[in-house]
């Protein structure tokens, strides 16, 4: 696996190398839980909402277009700021930044909890979203900035770790408040959970930190604001029809994915024009001349079109199918969790030994798990279906840790520590759009087969489409491990050759 250097510049304050010195900060590992717990909230709010929905449709009386809006509407906002808030990370401060979306997902938190209207809540969870995005790139260039070599890969697997694990103790920590609280004011605390979290969070960033040595002063056009915009305006338009998909009826819906071609064209062509002048594009198109950037973005993109889908159509399942308890639907899911944070740790120690093949491996184990999961459920319908389904959710979860750490490291590997943060904030928007046409894609099929042949067959149908994205996510995994092992053989021969007319 090629993997660059840490090349931290020098800097002051928190966390920052000693000049000249090169010594790794003694407070890193520090730094990384309190990323670690940050990341852990903003992704968790993907998913714990997917089992407080009755509860909120029944404390606020909130209509299905409403609430909609607020599963999606959190996913949509954060997706769309992603980008542009690696790059302010990268020009401003990481800690700066990081900790202005920090207090910002505290206070929004805060006015999610006590919302007094289906609209009121709409508009709390956008800005929630938003602020979500203020963080999350920051995480993964601020592991670039604080570790090199196989600490970086360590770092990783934890930050692995934390999304697997989110993203899928979601809806048991969501099923568990709601048990405790109530049906009716339970939800409440599904947003109110994350105050104390957000509180210690912002008090120990300014601590422990770093700063970002290449950090300036920066005005608005420095920010390439019309790269911003023309991002911005086609990530909109390229989401909105997948997470609108069942609320706005007919195909006209789908007229927006040409609209998002044209803008997100003349995003790169601006970009382009902005890198030879003496404008900062927003984002570094040189990236996606790195082979391990680019392949490792389109990978994540198709497994997590089909990896947040799982945990939708489950839900659904479980809860309105069988008739399961939010409690129960999360306990059912939690063989996942807790596969894929095991796995995850194991991964990011063992991607720098294995590469690609690493990745390879977890996603095959994947598409087997999710196949045994269809098969379990056919073979033992209804309410004992959570019980058939635990041990292949288990095998799929411990698949899954092979694939998100794994493939971050590798992902990032080459990207100079100076860009980490719009880098990441690409990656991480190309997951959003995964998600977004996962959820979609199963959903649709899901709901086509829910009227005429029953949950059972539903869940079956939706579950192979997931697999069918898990496969495509292993054939470029594949395919990328076919050409490195030709350019190796390749370079081996012409040394063999080059010996032998010595």
């Amino acid at each position: 696996m090629a993997e660059s250097a840490a090349h931290q510049g020098k800097g002051s304050g928190p966390g920052a190398e000693t000049a000249g010195s090169g010594a790794p900060d003694p407070r890193r590992w520090q730094a990384l839980g309190v990323c670690l717990v940050a990341g852990f909230m903003t992704l968790l709010d993907v998913s714990i909402v997917n089992v407080a929905l009755p509860s909120i449709k029944e404390g606020l009386n909130t209509p299905e277009s409403d609430l909609q809006w607020v599963l999606s509407g959190y996913a949509l906002a954060f997706g769309l700021f992603l980008i542009p808030a690696g790059r302010l990370g990268d020009a401003r401060g990481r800690r700066t930044v990081f900790m202005a979306g920090l207090a910002l997902f505290t206070l929004a938190s805060a006015a999610c909890g006590a919302a007094q209207s289906s609209s009121w809540l709409v508009i709390a969870r956008l800005v929630q979203g938003a602020a979500g995005a203020l963080i999350s790139p920051q995480i993964s260039a601020l592991i670039q900035q604080m570790f090199s070599g196989r600490e970086r890969g360590r770092a990783f697997g934890m930050f692995g770790t934390v999304v697997a694990i989110s993203t899928a103790v979601g809806p048991l920590l969501g099923g568990l408040l709601i048990e405790v609280a109530g049906a009716a004011e339970g939800w409440r605390w599904v947003f109110y959970v994350n105050l104390p979290l957000g509180i210690v969070c912002l008090l120990l960033a300014r601590r422990l930190l770093p700063d970002t040595p290449t950090a300036t002063r920066v005005r608005p056009r420095d920010l390439d604001p019309v790269g911003v915009l023309l991002l911005g305006g086609g990530v909109l338009a390229l989401l909105l029809p997948f997470v609108q998909a069942q609320q706005w009826p007919g195909n006209g819906k789908w007229l927006l994915l040409v609209l998002a071609a044209g803008l997100l064209a003349a995003f790169v062509g601006w970009e382009s024009r902005c890198g030879e002048g003496s404008t900062r594009p927003v984002l570094d198109l040189s990236l996606f001349r790195l082979r391990s950037y680019w392949l490792g973005c389109l990978l994540s993109l198709l497994y997590f079109a089909g990896f947040t889908s799982i945990f939708f159509i489950t839900t659904l399942y479980l809860q309105v199918g069988q008739h399961y308890t939010a409690l129960q639907a999360g306990l059912a899911i939690t063989p996942f969790a807790l596969g894929s944070g095991v796995a995850a740790t194991i991964g990011g120690r063992l991607v720098g030994r294995y590469g690609r093949p690493l990745v390879v491996v977890g996603l095959a184990t994947v598409a087997v798990g999710l196949a045994a999961t269809a098969l379990a459920v056919h073979l033992v319908p209804g309410t004992a279906a959570g019980w058939a389904m635990a041990g292949p959710l288990l095998l799929a979860g411990l698949g899954s840790g092979l694939v998100i750490s794994p493939n971050q490291t590798l992902t990032l590997s080459e990207v100079p520590v100076a860009t980490g943060g719009s880098a990441g904030g690409t990656l991480q928007t190309g997951q959003r759009v995964g998600s977004a046409i996962g959820i979609a894609a199963v959903g649709s099929v899901f709901f086509a087969q829910v009227g005429p042949d029953g949950w059972a067959t539903a869940y079956d149908h939706g579950l192979i489409v997931s697999v069918a994205f898990v496969l495509a996510a292993l054939i470029v995994a594949m395919a990328d491990v076919g050409t490195t092992r030709r350019g190796r053989r390749r370079t081996q021969e012409s040394v063999d050759a080059e010996r032998a007319k010595a």
